[in-house]
């Protein structure tokens, strides 16, 4: 009798020691299968794209300031503009008018639409407000100065904005132009800011500047 309720006792105590490390070991398999389970979610979910890859992937579009005041639509859009050539494309763009005035009285219209993978600075027409009226009145009645101004502001190939993060570009002009900046700011010559930047046409690459460049 005594050796019955001996070997139950045993077997309890046996059953309670047991208990916890069973209890542990069915712990440590769950927490196993979640690490699977996650690791298995995570693999199924694609990875999003680095910033690096994200950018490289992103198309080059018109950027500035002064991009806001294209219209979405129509012959004067960024889409409108693309279809044209340069000079044509710049008639349809409101805030060029002075610049195409002056284009047409230099007789450079054929020129410039006619002109394969240009860049051009265009001036905006408070550009050419910054020139005393007297002194633009001047320049627009006088044809070989007019044609070395205006052909001062264009590049004899397509530049991308990263291109003109610091470089030195002759012109039409057989003089040279200077550009430096990053991002979304660039200068011309120091003085001249992009304004709205990276526009394409069907035979060039525009931007819109603040500032008249004059040649050296």
């Amino acid at each position: 009798m005594n050796a019955r309720i001996f070997r139950r006792a045993a077997l309890a105590v046996s059953a309670v020691a047991i208990l916890p490390l069973t209890l542990t070991a069915c712990g440590d398999m769950d927490k196993d299968k979640d690490k699977d389970n996650a690791s298995s979610s995570a693999a199924s979910e694609p990875a999003a794209p680095s910033s690096d890859a994200a950018d490289t992937m992103a198309p080059d579009k018109p950027f500035g300031p002064a991009c806001a005041g294209v219209p979405a639509e129509g012959a004067g859009s960024f889409d409108g503009m693309a279809k044209d050539p340069v000079a044509t494309a710049a008639s349809n763009n409101k805030d060029l008018s002075t610049l195409v005035t002056a284009v047409k009285k230099a007789g450079l219209v054929d020129t410039l639409n006619n002109a394969k993978d240009i860049t051009v600075f265009a001036p905006t027409n408070e550009a050419f407000a910054k020139i005393p009226k007297a002194d633009l009145d001047k320049v627009l009645a006088d044809k070989a100065t007019l044609t070395k101004i205006l052909t001062y502001h264009v590049v004899g190939q397509k530049l991308t904005p990263k291109q003109l993060e610091s470089g030195t570009y002759p012109t039409l002009e057989k003089s040279t132009l200077t550009t430096v900046g990053s991002g979304e700011s660039y200068k011309v010559n120091g003085n001249s800011s992009v304004v709205c930047g990276n526009v394409p046409t069907a035979n060039a690459t525009v931007y819109i500047v603040d500032t008249v460049l004059m040649p050296k």
